[in-house]
């Protein structure tokens, strides 16, 4: 997608295989050697990968679990070296990967900040002259001299990405710590991150996040099978990536399906038997634009009746990120006793969500909360609008670029 000469991480062929031991101890290993059976097996996490990178982007390296994302990071980092390809980069790289990676247990804040440092090239005097604003930054002052084997995994994320973004880094790389701290701190790193982004450095980010990589990245890297699958703009990387889990999604119901299909339940079971999807007018529908009403209409059954229940529902994202959720007791709606057949009739005047999939999940409960029958995504829709910003609400606010006046100043 770029050319050699501007590119700062060069990725070519690049394959990577693992070894899974199949012995569960060591006699196993033991007999398994004097017997000449084989006691692992080969595992390619990367097939073929060629990639480049230019100076000043940040790109997204997105796909499902096992995908290879964190692998192909790790090799860019040099934390690992490739079975087969070269990996090469231009600048200093900062690398938060796995939570505590690159500190030791047994030593302190203070002198895990100096180690950290030393193996990124930085001199102890350098070290020196960042070390307060590092502290500062992650917050752990009354901890700095503690070893970080007690440290909480929120105090080890503040600690690694305050080094990491203040020893200079040509290129940052970032695989999904940030979801472990709170929310205020992510969004201090989030800062952080725009400012890199506008001194032009180079961000290469592994996230489960489809806002995080709409919000963040320019570039859009899709895995599967430790293959890219997509390499282009993010919106339409993230849609891929929607469509993916979309995919497996259909397969998953159908194989649980036809796994659950010989069970019969009990006669008196209370379900959720059926969840539909409506237009403005009460007819089904599949798709909606953005700005259009909405019907979801849930159906609960009982051959029995069930006096203390109440009705609960969720839309959300293919991610599985909850758009909006309510029951019936939330909602303070008196439900009857449920017998034969009780609907729930949720209308939606708007629907002012970006263009996407989303899904229903509905749910039929206790009054404690303990659920006596769910569905999970039992129903979908896709919703249009046209594309005019990131994230899941469309809000469609007034812009308006006013030059500004000498009382503005």
């Amino acid at each position: 997608m770029t050319t050699p000469d501007v590119s700062v991480i060069r990725v070519r062929g690049a394959s990577k295989q693992f070894r899974i031991r199949k012995d569960k101890s060591l006699k196993d290993r033991v007999v398994g050697i004097m017997r000449e059976k084989r006691t692992s097996e080969e595992f390619w996490a990367l097939r073929d990968i060629d990639l480049d990178i230019e100076a000043g982007t940040t790109v997204g390296l997105v796909g499902h679990n096992g995908s290879g994302k964190s692998t192909l990071l790790k090799l860019i980092g040099g934390i690992l070296q490739p079975t087969t390809g070269i990996v090469q980069h231009r600048g200093r790289i900062a690398a938060l990967l796995e939570l505590g990676a690159g500190f030791h247990p047994d030593l302190t804040g203070r002198e895990n900040v100096y180690l950290n440092a030393s193996i990124l090239g930085l001199s102890k005097q350098q070290t020196d002259s960042y070390f307060d604003a590092i502290v500062d930054f992650s917050g752990i002052e009354r901890f700095i001299d503690a070893q970080v084997k007690f440290y909480s995994s929120g105090m080890y994320v503040r600690l690694a990405f305050a080094v990491a973004v203040h020893v200079d880094p040509e290129i940052l790389l970032v695989d999904e710590v940030l979801a472990v701290g709170d929310e205020p701190f992510q969004r201090k790193c989030m800062d952080r991150i725009h400012q890199f982004q506008a001194e032009g450095r180079t961000i290469v980010l592994v996230s489960h996040s489809a806002e995080q990589v709409g919000e963040l990245c320019h570039r859009a890297v899709v895995l599967d099978g430790g293959r890219i699958v997509f390499d282009g703009a993010a919106e339409r990387g993230i849609q891929v990536l929607r469509e993916g889990y979309e995919t497996a999604r259909v397969l998953a119901e159908a194989a649980a399906a036809n796994a659950s299909a010989a069970i019969a339940r009990p006669a008196d079971h209370a379900t959720v038997d059926r969840v539909e999807v409506l237009d403005g007018a009460g007819a089904p529908v599949d798709s909606v634009a953005s700005g259009d009403p909405l019907e979801v209409v849930i159906t609960y059954r009982s051959s029995a009746p069930l006096t203390a229940w109440r009705g609960a529902m969720t839309i959300d994202t293919p991610l599985a990120q909850v758009v909006y959720g309510t029951n019936t007791e939330l909602s303070g709606v008196e439900v009857p006793t449920l017998h034969g057949e009780c609907q729930l009739r949720l209308r939606f005047p708007r629907v002012d969500l970006m263009s996407g999939t989303y899904h229903v999940t509905a749910a039929l409960q206790a009054l404690d909360g303990t659920s006596i029958d769910w569905k999970g995504q039992a129903a979908s829709f896709t919703v249009t609008s046209p594309t005019t910003g990131v994230g899941i609400a469309d809000l469609r606010p007034s812009i308006e670029a006013v030059p500004a006046t000498s009382s503005h100043l």
